[in-house]
């Protein structure tokens, strides 16, 4: 009798303690509700269906929407000569493949598209993407004092919410002098010819 009243009151115990643990959430659980909250899930995708989406069709179907968003990769961590050159460039596959190397993919598609990747770098042969944004040869627009002036999420001024595109297309049109006026106006910064036609 004595060890079923022990018992009884082991699993009560224990039981009171579960509703505690589930009532009040530990702050790793909590953290992890507040990321989940606050993530961006891409949508499942393939390469079918990228002649659908805005934007040029790319050789290797790269998804900004899954990189940038859903695992919140900073735009400079691909694009790093944009810190310190006029021109941010595209990313070299030694970039990519500084994570490809081991990440390959979790669905067919993605494995597919990251098969391209690895074939191109060990073929030692570029990718040909195609271009999406370009400034008139007789205007420069330093990506690097922008970026010191605005801040690292500045290029979503410009380029548009890129963590929410599954492919990059053009937002604003950058190549009308119009666009950048407006921008530097409502921000009270130079307008002189000089700054940009130099």
């Amino acid at each position: 009798m004595r060890k079923l009243l022990v018992g009884a009151v082991a699993t009560a115990i224990v039981s009171i303690a579960v509703g505690i643990v589930i009532a009040h959430p530990t702050t790793a659980q909590q953290a992890a509700k507040k990321v989940e909250a606050d993530s961006v899930v891409a949508p499942r995708l393939t390469v079918a269906d990228s002649g659908q989406l805005k934007g040029p069709k790319q050789p290797i179907f790269f998804r900004h929407d899954v990189h940038a968003g859903q695992y919140k990769i900073q735009c400079q961590y691909c694009h790093y000569s944009v810190n310190y050159a006029s021109e941010p460039g595209i990313p070299s596959l030694q970039t990519c493949m500084g994570c490809h190397l081991a990440v390959g993919g979790s669905d067919s598609t993605h494995r597919a598209e990251i098969k391209k990747l690895r074939d191109a770098w060990n073929q030692k042969q570029p990718v040909e993407w195609v271009r999406i944004h370009q400034i008139a040869k007789h205007a420069h627009f330093p990506h690097m004092r922008h970026l010191k002036a605005m801040g690292p999420n500045a290029c979503g001024t410009c380029h548009g919410d890129v963590t929410r595109m599954p492919q990059v297309f053009k937002v604003n049109n950058v190549n009308n002098m119009g666009f950048c006026i407006s921008c530097h106006v409502e921000r009270k910064v130079s307008r002189d010819c000089a700054v940009c036609h130099y």
